[in-house]
């Protein structure tokens, strides 16, 4: 007879996650959290007859999925919240730092683990070549200690080709350790499912957009954006500066220095933003240049310094 308790704690979502995962070692710990709420890993290792560092990976594997932050912590729900740009930031170890697997680890799993298989076919087919060992220990590091579901990261392969060719021509293929760091970069971002990871892509395409409409304004043609320029301008959307209000300060910088110069546009938009404008009708109203005060009918004008005209014209 089951455990109605259990039943009821485990969701249709956290189900999902857990097959897969195609890990024993990550189900079973889960059980055994759902069951006993023991906070010991060694009571864990003990009744599931694992190692210590078994039940350390899966424990950090269950936290990656976000069914298990730690021990001493009740389970936590699955998260069930959209990809939001700006969202939270994980800080993970160095690729260097993760666990060391086994070539006879990784050919198992690559045999008997399907969600593993097909992320190799579509690496294969992204990358543009037969997969080297280090590829694969790469790509096995990413699928088996971030946590990230099989679909979700054939989804990030794919992506991943994609923007390499828009960036840089078809003939460009992205590297195992470029498809490493974008994988690192959803893992912070906490994107786990294809729904976020659709959220994510769209939200990246509306970005791309608004850079290319930025560059034109700027007069930028035949190049990409270099680092600190899309930096720059990213950092300027994300303060929620509209297009036409970042065409003013263009113009001001041209105005006063005669060229784009990066660090003085900063300054006026970091300016402006410290006083909550972002569109050209809030500029215009608030922080428009106020024109050269002209004498009045009653005042005097300023007097003509005749030396300082004579050295005038003596240059001429």
């Amino acid at each position: 007879m089951q455990d109605s308790t259990t039943e009821k704690a485990i969701s249709a979502r956290a189900l999902d996650r857990l097959l897969a995962a195609h890990d024993g070692d990550v189900a079973l710990l889960y059980l055994y959290w759902l069951k006993s709420g023991s906070q010991d890993p060694e009571q864990a290792a003990a009744a599931l007859c694992r190692t210590m560092r078994e039940i350390g990976a899966a424990e950090e594997k269950l936290r990656r999925m976000e069914l298990l932050p730690s021990f001493g912590a009740p389970a936590q729900p699955v998260s069930e919240k959209p990809y939001a740009p700006g969202g939270a930031r994980e800080v993970l170890p160095p690729a260097e730092e993760l666990p060391q697997y086994s070539a006879e680890d990784i050919a198992r799993r690559s045999r008997e683990d399907p969600g593993f298989s097909a992320v190799l076919a579509e690496a294969a087919r992204v990358i543009g070549r037969n997969l080297s060992s280090s590829d694969t220990r790469t790509l096995f590091g990413v699928y088996d200690y971030l946590g990230i579901p099989a679909e979700v990261l054939v989804m990030l392969l794919t992506y991943c080709g994609e923007q390499f060719q828009e960036r840089y021509g078809s003939s460009r293929r992205p590297s195992a350790r470029a498809v490493e760091k974008l994988a690192y970069q959803w893992a912070r971002e906490e994107i786990m499912t294809l729904e976020q990871a659709d959220a994510y892509i769209s939200a990246q395409k509306e970005r791309r957009g608004e850079l290319g409409r930025v560059k034109a304004l700027l007069n930028i043609y035949g190049r990409e954006l270099t680092a600190t320029e899309e930096k720059y301008i990213t950092s300027w959307l994300e303060m929620g500066f509209h297009e036409d209000a970042v065409a003013i300060a263009y113009d001001r910088t041209l105005t006063q220095t005669g060229a784009l110069k990066w660090p003085y546009m900063n300054k006026i938009l970091l300016s402006w933003h410290e006083k909550g404008l972002h569109t050209a009708g809030e500029i215009e109203e608030k922080d428009s240049r106020r024109p050269v005060k002209k004498p009045g009918p009653h005042e005097e004008p300023r007097p003509v310094d005749m030396d300082e005209l004579r050295k005038i014209i003596d240059k001429i």
